[in-house]
């Protein structure tokens, strides 16, 4: 399985380049590729972003500008694995054991996409996506659909989907880290605020 940082947004909540942001010591992007690889998977970065190759290989988007679904595109068109693992770089208090998790449960369940939900909403921007989805991701984006759950779940119709439980997960299992606190995995960077209240 490959691993894939969506590093391509324009950050214009934030004011600033999110991807080179230093939070606890080092550039959100060199989080979440530390996060990839602590969870096993060889870590790629997508978006046009030539700048952060000193990270990681980096994919740029087959059509740019469409924002988190471009770059989910472009990373499978890339991919030679049959599922790939996305993570946000905006998600540095996820813990490397929920992203072993998610590939633990794709490898049992074979699904086509898995999509963690946390407080019932799914977080497609954390996820495992299989390569087969292209063949419907890429008609989308060329005719400008963006939204990522309207468009990976057209495009997993008919195939099996896995949603779960943040909560219910970490609740059933034991020895998990819960540092950070859970209810700070899923806490997107997007503004300074954001910042201020983690660091």
């Amino acid at each position: 399985m490959n691993g894939y940082v969506l590093a391509g947004g324009r950050s214009t909540r934030m004011g600033t380049d999110k991807a080179i942001l230093q939070f606890a010591g080092q550039p959100l992007i060199a989080h979440a590729v530390d996060l990839l690889a602590a969870a096993g998977v060889k870590p790629h970065i997508v978006g046009e972003r030539p700048d952060l190759t000193a990270f990681a290989p980096v994919i740029e988007d087959l059509h740019p500008g469409c924002g988190p679904l471009g770059g989910i595109e472009a990373a499978l068109a890339s991919s030679h694995t049959a599922w790939n693992l996305f993570v946000a770089v905006d998600l540095p208090l996820l813990p490397p054991a929920f992203l072993v998790y998610m590939i633990e449960r794709t490898q049992i369940t074979g699904a086509a996409s898995t999509i963690p939900t946390w407080t019932g909403r799914p977080q497609p921007l954390c996820a495992v996506y299989r390569r087969s989805l292209l063949a419907k991701i890429t008609p989308a984006v060329e005719a400008g659909d963006y939204k990522v759950m309207r468009v990976i779940g057209s495009a997993a119709s008919g195939i099996q989907v896995d949603r779960f439980s943040v909560e219910a997960v970490v609740a059933a299992r034991d020895g998990w880290p819960l540092n950070p606190p859970l209810h700070r995995w899923f806490q997107n960077m997007n503004t300074p605020s954001d910042m201020a209240l983690v660091s």
